[in-house]
């Protein structure tokens, strides 16, 4: 599939006071279609190419987009595309997990320029406040005054109610209660004045691969994150669904049911907590699971039932999910090493094909391409698109 074939997000407005309209959609093509010349942009946004080369020429200047060589070969001047300029913008990302949490610094691109991680037995906020202060000054050492004073700000994926989930955890009962009612953008803001954009962390992990994975190539499709507690996310008209309260596509809540076939939620038949528990009662060291670079080879048996089931569940759930909504691919991606995504998604497939799937319309099935680092690439890209892209779909 060529840039220009694919979908574009929006048609341009030429109404006075609409300039950062047509700004932010001129970089949201870029970023999704990739290096486009201006009749190119003209054309996708439903401007006129006068206005289009008016506001690339202020972006350049700006230095937010860079010229790319002529393009030869067409009757007429070679045209020349335009890209986004990758250290034009910063931003950081916190990933707050249950066994660790990852802080990045990525780049307009949604390329991990730095890179942290700590981890813990169960999260705690004086623990991740820490972490953050002194992880912010450690990434951003080396960037210019002028990229310091381009960083968009601070995103923050975490769990949708963290402190709900002392027994998979193991933590003491009231440990984690210290999150409920806790201002995190107010602790951050006791040591830095970058804004603060808090979300959940599949829905960030979706915004990830609506950015810069297998998700640029549709429309509408529904996304599920294979984490810690498995999660979604959904993305409709080219946007991110974030829903009235920030938890959209939770999908770790839908009906499902366990190996034995007693109902229960998604999040447990279809989480990595589960495979945690059953290398614990075999005697494995289950931190295994958590070490980076990752290597789940020695796991065996245990692996392979464990991605059975989660395999005949998540098959189930994007059954429901499509039901719901005319999703024309499920996309799945998950803290595991890509062998094991690759071979849950093979399950998924093959598994719906047992499911009765009358009056849905055909979907297709994709293994995710950002990876277990989409939650805090997700974050990251959060304040970059708040400041500087266009999604139609923010809540008011």
């Amino acid at each position: 599939m060529q840039p220009t074939d694919l979908p574009s997000p929006g048609s341009g407005a030429t109404q006075h006071g609409q300039r950062d309209h047509n700004s932010r959609l001129i970089l949201t093509l870029i970023q999704r279609q990739g290096a486009l010349p201006g009749k190119d942009i003209a054309h996708l946004a439903g401007l006129s190419p006068q206005t289009v080369s008016v506001i690339l020429r202020d972006l350049e200047n700006d230095g937010f987009i860079l010229r790319g060589p002529p393009r030869r070969g067409h009757v007429g001047k070679p045209s020349v595309p335009m890209a986004l300029a990758p250290g034009a913008v910063h931003s950081l990302g916190l990933k707050i997990g249950r066994r660790s949490a990852d802080l990045v610094l990525c780049d307009f691109l949604g390329t991990v320029i730095g890179q942290l991680r700590t981890t813990y037995r169960w999260p705690l906020p004086g623990d991740i406040l820490a972490f953050l202060r002194d992880g912010i000054d450690h990434l951003t050492r080396d960037l210019s005054a002028l990229q310091k004073a381009r960083i968009a700000g601070i995103g923050i994926a975490r769990p949708h109610e963290i402190w709900s989930w002392h027994d998979a955890l193991g933590a003491p009962a009231g440990t984690l209660g210290i999150w409920r009612g806790f201002d995190l953008a107010a602790g951050i803001a006791g040591f830095s004045p970058l804004p603060v954009f808090i979300e959940n962390d599949a829905t960030a992990a979706c915004r990830a691969e609506h950015l810069y994975g297998r998700g640029r190539a549709f429309r509408d499709f529904a996304y599920f994150f294979v984490g810690a507690f498995i999660g979604g996310g959904i993305v409709l008209n080219h946007s991110v669904m974030e829903g009235a309260t920030g938890n959209a596509g939770a999908f770790g809540s839908l009906p499902a049911r366990r190996a034995d076939g007693t109902p229960c939620q998604l999040i447990d038949a279809a989480s990595i907590w589960l495979l945690e528990a059953a290398l614990t009662r075999a005697g494995h060291d289950p931190a295994v699971l958590w070490t980076h670079p990752q290597d789940w080879s020695g796991f065996g048996p245990l692996l392979e039932s464990w991605l059975d089931q989660t395999a005949q569940a998540i098959a189930a759930a994007a059954v429901t999910v499509c039901a719901v909504a005319d999703f024309g691919a499920i996309i799945i991606d998950g803290g595991f090493p890509p062998a094991v995504r690759t071979r849950l998604t093979d399950l998924v497939r093959t598994r719906l094909t047992t499911l009765d799937r009358r009056g849905l319309s055909p979907f297709d099935v994709h293994a995710g391409a950002v990876g277990s680092n989409a939650r805090a690439i997700g974050a990251a890209c959060t304040p970059i698109f708040a400041r500087h892209l266009l999604n139609t779909h923010s809540p008011a």
